[in-house]
């Protein structure tokens, strides 16, 4: 189920993208709110399923998989979670999704050669489940996975009751 975001939850994620190491009283400084607000919003989000995880970004390349594809599946009709399941299983693939169109699955698959690529590829082609593939080696990444330009783009309402927040005056200090 979606949730409302605000303007502070937008703010809140793109500082969390920013700083990944950031604890949560430096993200109350940055953002100019409470430190328990901050709290129970990455609570919030985390609930919600909005911020699935705080992990670290892999390079895989640097990691030495330097050989990217997409491929795409044609399945037996009704054998989506058999295949699911095997794909699962093989660590070179490192996502996949159900599809509309003339493929049933397509996923993307790393390795750290071409003959590593063709080795999976083998594999996976190997299933009795899969009547045909299709593989498109990938030459660079042009856009990176990313979301929050997304949500940044929209008009956000501004949170309810953080005076210093809608403010938006950085250099604003309380008065003492």
């Amino acid at each position: 189920m979606a949730i409302d975001l605000d303007a502070l939850d937008v703010d809140l994620l793109s500082a969390l993208r920013d700083h990944t190491r950031v604890g949560v009283l430096e993200l109350s400084r940055t953002l100019r709110v409470a430190r328990g607000t901050v709290q129970a919003r990455l609570d919030r989000l985390e609930r919600a399923g909005v911020l699935t995880g705080h992990g670290p970004d892999v390079d895989l390349a640097v990691a030495g998989y330097v050989v990217q594809a997409f491929v795409t599946l044609e399945i037996a009709q009704g054998a989506l979670d058999e295949v699911t399941a095997e794909l699962t299983a093989h660590p070179a693939v490192v996502e996949a999704y159900a599809t509309t169109g003339s493929a049933d699955v397509i996923c993307r698959l790393v390795a750290s050669s071409h003959e590593d690529l063709q080795r999976h590829l083998l594999t996976i082609n190997q299933s009795a489940r899969v009547s045909r593939s299709t593989s498109v080696v990938i030459l660079s990444v042009v856009v990176a996975p990313r979301a929050l330009p997304l949500l940044e783009s929209a008009p956000r309402p501004a949170p309810r009751r953080a005076p210093a927040y809608q403010d938006g005056d950085a250099a604003a200090s309380p008065a003492g």
